[in-house]
């Protein structure tokens, strides 16, 4: 996969990918750690942080674009508003 940019179709199939990931594996242990989903190769790293992912995409001779996602949780990251 090239890195010049990321499209809505990369989104998706990463999501899928994760999906069937989730479905073969038990994270029970993992809640609160971060995936890093390639679409293109369909690789999944689990670490405690992004930089921790890069860390071993990039130990792995890979400069691939990656979906991140918070194991158990619905959304990576969620802001709430100020009132």
């Amino acid at each position: 996969m090239e890195t010049t940019g990321w499209k809505k179709t990369d989104t998706a199939r990463a999501k899928g990918i994760w999906t069937e990931y989730q479905n073969h594996h038990d994270l029970s242990g993992r809640i609160g750690q971060v995936a890093g989903i390639d679409p293109a190769s369909k690789k999944v790293w689990i670490a405690n942080s992004i930089p921790e992912i890069i860390r071993q995409r990039d130990s792995e001779g890979k400069k691939c674009l990656l979906l991140f996602e918070r194991i158990g949780a619905k959304t990576y990251y969620h802001k709430g508003t100020r009132r």
